[in-house]
């Protein structure tokens, strides 16, 4: 995980969590122990960024899948282990279906079995948070993009009435510019348009924040003045072999990159395309 991940240990034996404790002292975890469900539920209440449970099956008052069902409807996130010295089909049973168990681990336990367990549940954890993070950032540019769509069948609608006047097709032209750069800055991937004097002429959202000109942007200035050294020796290469495509790393993204060259009835010069790898 990228940050320190906090663990709460709950069991009725003092000696149980401090063995877990001892377990996890040269881990990067931030350790919590409880010695009853109710006890945990209240440092849960005072940290609710717990991101791993590890509770004991039987305990007096509050057994452990009571504790942890009250856990999975209030804190749904937490990664949830069972330990326990009763490890029969029916506790095991009970404890996946009520708490959502992650893993039961049956006393006395494997060192090397809770540490792996423990490291697999909080990788899940955090794949599980970039997975939602991904799809709602998914589910946002398919929003802006259906939102973009609708502008576009509007301005198709209407297109054949507003070119009857030289001031309303000045109109399309200007609206259909935001538009395109609109649908270039929700695209995946960096765009970057040059021309035959290596002045970057139009580029992308994703080109300024790639290479860090999200205030004053990469627009009038000359590639060399603005691009990194990498970039700008790429961009020579590809230029020598048009029909050609290159893999790249920068920042640690792995880039398929490819020059296009602008048709010259059209408009002069060429467009970078870079296409992250997963």
């Amino acid at each position: 995980m990228t940050e320190e991940a906090r663990i709460l240990c709950v069991d009725d034996e003092k000696n149980v969590l401090k063995a877990l404790r001892r377990l996890f002292h040269e881990e990067d975890y931030e350790i919590f122990l409880a010695e009853s469900g109710s006890e945990g539920l209240a440092i849960l209440e005072e940290h609710d960024d717990i991101d791993l449970i590890i509770s004991d099956y039987r305990m007096p008052g509050m057994n452990g899948v009571d504790f942890l069902r009250e856990v999975y409807n209030r804190w749904p996130d937490t990664v949830r282990i069972v330990l326990s010295g009763y490890a029969d089909t029916a506790a095991v049973v009970e404890a996946v279906n009520l708490g959502h168990i992650y893993k039961f681990i049956p006393k006395p336990w494997n060192d090397e079995e809770v540490l792996a367990t423990v490291h697999s549940g909080l990788e899940t954890k955090d794949l599980r948070k970039q997975n939602d993070r991904l799809s709602q950032e998914l589910k946002t540019k398919n929003e802006e993009l259906e939102k973009l769509n609708k502008e576009l069948l509007s301005v198709n609608e209407n297109l054949e009435s507003l070119v009857e006047k030289r001031t309303e097709e000045l109109e399309i032209r200007h609206h259909i510019l935001k538009v395109s750069q609109a649908i270039l800055d929700v695209l995946p991937l960096v765009v970057i348009g040059i021309d035959t004097e290596d002045m970057i002429v139009n580029c992308n959202r994703e080109a300024d924040d790639l290479f860090n000109n999200a205030t004053l942007g990469l627009l009038g200035f000359r590639r060399q003045s603005v691009l990194p050294k990498s970039i700008n020796e790429l961009i020579d290469i590809l230029l020598q072999e048009l029909d050609k495509s290159k893999k790249i790393m920068f920042r640690d993204q792995a880039y398929q990159c490819q020059i296009c060259q602008l048709s010259p009835t059209t408009a002069q010069g060429y467009i970078l395309v870079m296409i992250p790898l997963d």
